[in-house]
């Protein structure tokens, strides 16, 4: 069984790599029990795209600002 430790680097490693099923397996049962891996495991895929889109508007604004 994983402790919270374990099952939050599982879910910030699933974001750059696919988790064998072994790992996928045992994250679900996790995140079944704990709440609060639960919710962050539904943070994470947010604020991936919240910090893309963030890099992505300074890249365009490079240059515009004096």
């Amino acid at each position: 069984m994983l402790n919270c430790r374990q099952a939050t680097r599982l879910i910030s490693e699933s974001q750059e790599r696919p988790l064998s099923l072994q790992e996928k397996l045992t994250l679900k049962m996790h995140t079944l029990m704990c709440e609060g891996c639960k919710n962050f495991s539904l943070q994470v895929p947010f604020l991936g795209k919240a910090m893309r889109a963030y890099a992505k508007g300074a890249d365009e604004n490079k240059g515009t600002e004096e």
